[in-house]
């Protein structure tokens, strides 16, 4: 018998085959939270009815069902491949480092058609049974990543599901030992020309945010009120802030000023898994452009303030890529 709280959750993940169908949980993360959700569309029919004053109950109908919501977890040093080339459409596998244990993997943003997650949660009753409640059809549409002073990186992942059920077995999590979260103390900013960027100073906190628009209402006939794969349908729009103190006017406020491009890198480095290789979780953004502020002074505290920023294609590079170096010799 499990405990009967959110102390015995558990969620899990697998890639589907094709959209929408069952494949059985194989990777299971520690997270912060998960609000996932079925949502289904209810029509009440009837009308006058020679005196009836209330409608009856056989005539409510669910027209069609979908899922929505999502999950927060920390970025960890294991495990986070699969959701990554989910969010990104991406096509990166993991290579091997200089014949180490370290393995790279390279992941920048595409299409995310065929792309799509059985997502299981498990939830506990207060008996201390957990139920599970699987969702199909599961696409990231997008995500937060976040991380200030004295904390954690974390990520927010939005989710559009097909359907949930509540039919599947449960499948017992089973979690990857010598995990570890990157944090605060392991960060670097660096600005700069791409491929030559350099570390700056003041940096307080960042976010990134990931908004993959899509066509996520594709009802069509014929398939009993589930919804067809969501497709691209907007540009993908990759924007953050960071907040700094005045340390250096030419880093942000004189970017923002001359509204000049320049490369990002928000890079995590942590401990060394073998020969030059280390645990690394770094974001790239060749082309980001800074939408304010000019530096006010709000009494006699230090001069700081947020850096809102968007990014857009340099013409020759990805709009963003995530690296991820970790010991993971699969997704």
């Amino acid at each position: 018998m499990a405990i009967g709280s959110g102390l015995a959750a558990s969620i899990g993940f697998a890639a589907e085959s094709t959209y929408g169908t069952y494949v059985a949980p194989t990777r299971f993360l520690e997270y912060i939270k998960a609000d996932l959700k079925k949502k289904k569309n209810v029509v009440q029919g009837g009308g006058l009815a020679a005196g009836r004053i209330a409608q009856l109950g056989s005539r409510r109908v669910v027209t069609s069902e979908s899922v929505e919501g999502g999950f927060e977890l920390e970025v960890a040093n294991k495990g986070m491949g699969l959701l990554l080339a989910h969010l990104l459409g991406s096509s990166a596998t993991p290579v091997q480092q200089g014949a180490t244990a370290a393995y790279l993997q390279a992941h920048t943003v595409g299409d995310n058609i065929g792309k799509s997650l059985t997502i299981q949660h498990g939830v506990p009753d207060l008996t201390g049974t957990v139920r599970p409640f699987t969702f199909k059809g599961c696409k990231l549409s997008g995500a937060e990543f976040s991380c200030k002073v004295g904390e954690l990186l974390t990520m927010s992942l939005d989710v559009d599901g097909r359907q949930a059920s509540e039919v599947e077995t449960l499948v017992a999590a089973s979690l990857a030992t010598g995990v570890a979260p990157f944090h605060w103390a392991q960060m670097s900013v660096k600005l700069g020309t791409f491929g030559a960027e350099a570390a700056v100073s003041g940096v307080k906190g960042f976010s990134v945010k990931f908004d993959r628009g899509m066509a996520s209402e594709r009802f069509y006939a014929g398939a009993g009120g589930l919804k067809a794969e969501p497709i691209m349908n907007d540009f993908l729009k990759v924007s953050g802030s960071i907040e700094v103190d005045l340390v250096n006017k030419a880093d942000f406020a004189d970017r923002f000023a001359a509204d000049s491009a320049t490369s990002l890198v928000i890079e995590f480095v942590g401990p060394l898994i073998a020969s030059t290789y280390y645990q690394t979780f770094r974001f790239t953004l060749p082309m980001v452009f800074f939408d304010g502020d000019t530096p006010t002074v709000d009494g006699p505290d230090v001069t700081s303030g947020g850096y809102p920023f968007v990014a857009q294609l340099d013409g020759t590079n990805p709009l963003v890529s995530i690296d991820y170096i970790s010991t993971d010799t699969t997704l």
